[in-house]
């Protein structure tokens, strides 16, 4: 582990999951004094072994920090965790710097930005691609939404939990790019899967498959990671959840309806990967929506 360096900034983390929990481990090691906060007794736990000093509420971690980070579920928690009753914000010194790496909506996310504002409080938005592996190295991409200034003062912070960030505008633009993502993400993930159901009805090796896609056109992240990996195999543990992915798409369709954007294939996605959340057990890996378009087979 890293000595702690005294002329960085002060870092409060909150959310220590299958995410944070690495990242803030990777702050950790690039000399950051981190004090985390998660409702898991078991993630203070785990982030007190990785160096990380921890506290069982938002506003006791925030107590004597520099920057907030969060990275929980949606963005509605994000607002409870700054702002509610025992909330981030509430503490005697708050911070200067507010980065929110969850994926939010990016309307609520400039919603945010204008209260705290006001407070004298910055925020900017930088949420990230890459899954728990690449939390682990930090190799991360981080997309990141704000003014220049501000996104030059977290920069460091941000490059030690990941490999490049990308500034993709004002705030809430590092919000919309990740919606966006996701929905490609997910878009190409049941069309890789539709392949496999449609191939394996015919007599097709969906082993033989997933070779001759991914020296094919058809392959995309889906079938380089995750079916042999995650769906030939069964183990479903690609480590993100089928509920996020479903959230997360389901942010690009409001944002498009919000912008007046007509994306039938968007609205359809949406549709499925929520019906697929609604069917299948809470805590499913996305990866599972295959057994969800297996399921529609047996429904007709």
């Amino acid at each position: 582990m890293t000595a702690e360096k005294t002329d960085l900034p002060k870092i409060t983390f909150l959310g220590l999951g299958q995410m944070g929990l690495p990242m803030a481990a990777n702050l950790v090691s690039a000399g950051y004094r981190v004090q985390g906060c998660d409702l898991s007794e078991e993630a203070r736990l785990q982030a007190s072994k990785a160096g990380i000093f921890t506290s069982a509420t938002p506003v006791e971690a925030a107590s004597h920090t520099d920057i907030i980070i969060t990275i929980l579920p949606n963005g509605g928690i994000v607002r409870d965790a700054l702002l509610g009753v025992d909330g981030a914000l509430a503490a005697k010194a708050p911070p200067r710097l507010v980065i929110d790496m969850s994926s939010s909506a990016p309307t609520d996310t400039i919603a945010l930005g204008y209260y705290l504002e006001a407070r004298g409080i910055v925020l900017m938005d930088a949420p990230v691609s890459g899954g728990r592996k690449r939390a682990i190295d930090g190799s991360l991409t981080i997309m990141a939404g704000g003014a220049d200034a501000v996104i030059t003062q977290a920069e460091p912070a941000l490059l030690a939990m990941g490999e490049r960030v990308f500034r993709c505008g004002g705030l809430g633009a590092g919000h919309a790019m990740k919606a966006i993502n996701n929905y490609v993400s997910g878009a190409g993930a049941v069309a890789a899967m539709e392949a496999l159901v449609l191939g394996q009805s015919f007599g097709l090796d969906p082993e033989k498959m997933v070779d001759i896609l991914n020296v094919s056109t058809g392959r995309n992240n889906t079938t380089e990671a995750k079916l042999r990996q995650f769906v030939l195999s069964e183990s479903y543990a690609s480590g993100f959840g089928l509920g996020l992915m479903a959230k997360d798409i389901g942010i690009a369709a409001e944002l498009a309806e919000a912008q007046g954007v007509k994306l039938p294939t968007l609205r359809a996605m949406a549709a499925l990967w929520r019906n697929a959340a609604d069917t299948l057990q809470d805590g499913s890996d996305h990866t599972e929506i295959f057994r969800y378009l297996t399921l529609a087979q047996d429904r007709g």
